[in-house]
């Protein structure tokens, strides 16, 4: 072996000094992957760049807004996060009057942007009707810190804690709701509580699969990043819907589908034909929407 190193290394060879070269790029892109790793997963928006004039935004008669209140709360490590408790209301005549909701989904966004950027997705889901509280990771929008794996998983909790204690919303009532890269960390809070439901859309099965999805050469073993929901979702008895397109260009299609099928029973999957990995709410339409009013209507508590 010793001889073969230093023959690579000093042999002079055309052959020779392509295979060097190709192995120091090599060497280089892992490098520079490990270095920026949470650079290449993580992409925030901080405030006050985003969609914050959003919650100024009128509906004309008859329509279904959002009321969103702001919302401050500590994660277990000092963190303090925000988020948005968006509640259904309809306009008419220049009133706005509440619309009853008995479930609440705690929504945990994509890897980029803020909770501004899911205003549009906000408002449709208030047709349900649902109460909708969606919250900025540690590093987004108005939450304070930095983006990490374990930082996202201690700020699901916080959010979860936040919302039965502080506002005492029973568990039986709250549907747990990710997408994209929020799917790992609603997948991984609904592993350690005991939700009414629990929502996966456009998500994967592990960072490290999809890691090989975009750079197939990379030893993914090095990467520190795990968000492993494949093994996770193995103990999570509530009932389960999963969403994904097969069109999806970001999550592909099959990782979604693996994840439903590593999923214990009760569990459904919806696909939405045709969507775009950002579209998917778009493309569905009112069918999407009776797939997920349907699905909630069967978590909710009776009575």
């Amino acid at each position: 072996m010793k001889k073969f190193l230093k023959n690579f290394w000093s042999n002079k060879g055309f052959g020779w000094r392509m295979a060097r070269i190709i192995l120091l790029l090599c060497a280089g892109l892992v490098a520079l992957v490990m270095i920026f790793e949470k650079n290449l997963i993580y992409f925030p928006v901080k405030y006050p760049e985003g969609r914050w004039e959003a919650v100024n935004l009128a509906a004309g008669r008859g329509g279904i807004v959002p009321k969103i209140e702001d919302c401050l709360f500590e994660t277990s490590d000092g963190i303090t996060l925000h988020g948005w408790y968006c509640t259904p209301h309809q306009v008419t005549d220049g009133a706005t009057a509440e619309i009853p909701a008995r479930m609440v989904l705690l929504w945990f966004h994509g890897n980029a942007g803020n909770i501004t950027h899911r205003y549009d997705m906000i408002r449709m889901l208030m047709r349900l009707p649902a109460q909708v509280f969606i919250v900025d990771y540690r590093g987004y929008g108005k939450s304070g810190g930095s983006p990490s794996e374990d930082g996202l998983y201690a700020d699901a909790r916080a959010a979860w804690d936040y919302l039965t204690t502080k506002r005492a919303v029973p568990a039986e009532r709250i549907i747990i709701f990710g997408k994209s890269l929020g799917g790992a960390v609603a997948v991984d809070l609904a592993s350690k509580v005991e939700p009414a439901g629990l929502i996966v859309q456009s998500s994967f099965t592990s960072v490290s699969d999809m890691a090989k999805s975009v750079l197939p050469v990379f030893p993914t073993v090095l990467l520190r990043t795990r968000m492993d929901s494949i093994t996770k979702i193995a103990g999570i008895g509530c009932r389960k819907l999963f969403v994904h397109s097969p069109t999806d260009e970001v999550v592909p299609y099959e990782l979604g589908h693996r994840l439903y099928e590593a999923a214990p029973a009760p569990k459904e999957f919806y696909e939405v034909r045709g969507a775009p990995h950002n579209a998917t709410y778009i493309v569905g339409g009112d069918a999407y929407l009776d797939a997920l009013r349907e699905f909630i209507e069967s978590c909710a508590p009776s009575g």
